[in-house]
């Protein structure tokens, strides 16, 4: 029996990959360890930085609320940031049809080093800045150093996650459920 030809093998449900290879192309997505763009590495950061912002920034308006110390409070920032880094990445993949138990590996393997790396460079950034960790919700100097915090911790943690995804690993965990 002679091998079909491709045109009357994808009859039978077979997919051409070609286009699917394609889209990965145009649009930054990985084709396997090392091909990582600076594309894909700011968007994994980007989404690494909006649930850590999520997170930093209710822990501080909790803890201001409630009159704690700069201590306390940062460490709810922290493990805030945490808790929304996961959960943006765990909704996608469930979303995607992963199990809980799986959606949890996939997103402690895709986030954790990301959102470390992202809280040590914008926490560390917040104790730097003279009067930043004293000042109220209300004052500019809060908002202005948090969001120079952040830009500082985005611009650190992209190189990151762009060698993490060229490897395989990070946020690359991630891009086969999109």
């Amino acid at each position: 029996m002679q091998h079909e030809t491709h045109t009357e093998h994808s009859e039978h449900g077979h997919h051409d990959h070609h286009g699917h290879q394609d889209h990965h192309a145009r649009h930054g997505h990985a084709q396997g360890p090392g091909a990582a763009s600076w594309s894909m590495a700011a968007k994994a950061t980007l989404h690494c930085l909006t649930g850590c912002a999520i997170g930093e920034v209710l822990g501080m308006i909790i803890g201001t609320a409630l009159g704690w110390g700069n201590a306390p409070t940062m460490v709810l920032a922290i493990a805030l940031a945490f808790f929304f880094g996961y959960s943006l990445t765990l909704w996608a993949v469930l979303r995607a049809g992963l199990s809980l138990k799986a959606a949890i590996g996939v997103a402690l393997a895709a986030d954790t080093i990301s959102i470390t790396v992202m809280e040590i460079v914008d926490n560390g950034v917040l104790l730097l800045v003279p009067g930043a960790m004293d000042a109220h919700l209300g004052d500019f100097l809060f908002w202005g150093a948090l969001a120079f915090a952040f830009l500082v911790a985005f611009v650190v943690t992209t190189p990151v996650n762009k060698w993490m995804i060229g490897r395989g690993k990070g946020h690359a965990v991630v891009h086969q459920y999109h």
